[in-house]
């Protein structure tokens, strides 16, 4: 019933990159160009700019993302209320995740929860902590998965398991070889790093005041949209970054990429953050339960051999 035209624009609009809308969709890159220009001449207006690399949203562009999404939160609505209607024990859940957590961590767990539960619909949001935080704020998604603190006193914030962060240098790097690695050793490097408002730069932000240094201290911080510009761009001797492990697992098992432990050690918690009233799905109790179980290495996902599940990196349930 979605308007496909609709469902890639505001997949290139949450990613800002249409390659990674094309990998997300499975579709090629000049389909998902096809689909976009042909949203653009039945609205009349130009929804991207493009401007060395960089894919930008025009105001057009943001205003038909705005509606885009009420249009999908709603048809979602729509499709619960038929289950619920017919009988169905399922309804549709809308999580929001930052990118990290969407990309490298949810796969393995959504995958476990469907097997479980494969009578529940879940849908996916995917945008920076600030962004996942503002929609379940709004109600736009039942429940948000981000990698950052959050403090939000009409927000209920659960830790779930604790990612780790490593200084991130090509394999051929003078600090490549190293078994820890200082602030002062990197600050001076050109460093890449996410947008504004993304969770990542946050805390690599915060660690570095807790350092004793400026958060305008890094030098250059060429700002890039996604880890997977930020590997590339590190991989190519661009610079020097601060990823999660989780982010970086196959390039180092490739020997693309070293990865380099912090002094002291930078971790952040991933959290669980919805609405304090009540569940607006209610088979969002059942996600939350299955998600509880996974995070302390209790329930179905430890048996998955989820790496969030290591002694080391559970938390107990801090609601």
């Amino acid at each position: 019933m979605a308007d496909r035209r609709l469902q890639v624009f505001l997949t290139v609009a949450r990613l800002l990159s249409f390659t990674r809308a094309a990998e997300v969709l499975h579709m090629t890159q000049p389909a998902v160009t096809f689909q976009v220009r042909q949203l653009e001449e039945q609205l009349e207006t130009r929804l991207f700019d493009r401007n060395h690399n960089r894919v930008t949203l025009t105001e057009a562009g943001r205003l038909v993302q705005r509606y885009a999404e009420r249009i999908f939160d709603t048809y979602g609505e729509l499709e619960a209320a038929l289950r619920e209607l017919k009988g169905a024990d399922g309804g549709a859940i809308v999580i929001g995740a930052s990118m990290t957590v969407a990309e490298y961590m949810l796969p393995a767990l959504l995958g476990a929860f469907r097997r479980a539960h494969p009578d529940i619909g879940i849908r996916l949001r995917v945008g920076n902590t600030e962004n996942v935080v503002a929609m379940v704020e709004e109600g736009s998604v039942d429940l948000g998965i981000v990698e950052a603190p959050v403090n939000h006193r009409t927000l209920l914030v659960q830790p779930c398991t604790v990612d780790q962060l490593r200084l991130i240098v090509p394999p051929e790097h003078e600090l490549a070889s190293r078994k820890s690695v200082r602030v002062a050793e990197f600050v001076e490097q050109p460093f890449i790093c996410r947008e504004e408002g993304s969770g990542t730069r946050e805390v690599i932000m915060e660690y570095l005041g807790r350092s004793g240094y400026d958060r305008n201290t890094l030098r250059g911080c060429m700002e890039l949209g996604s880890p997977e510009a930020i590997k590339g761009a590190v991989a190519a001797g661009m610079g020097v970054s601060v990823l999660s492990e989780a982010v970086v697992a196959k390039e180092l098992t490739l020997g693309e990429l070293a990865a380099i432990p912090l002094d002291p050690p930078l971790e952040r918690p991933i959290s669980l953050v919805h609405a304090r009233q009540q569940f607006r799905v209610p088979t969002l109790e059942v996600l939350m339960q299955f998600l509880r179980g996974y995070c302390t290495g209790l329930g179905p996902g430890a048996a998955e051999g989820n790496p969030a599940n290591t002694e080391s990196n559970r938390i107990e349930d801090a609601t």
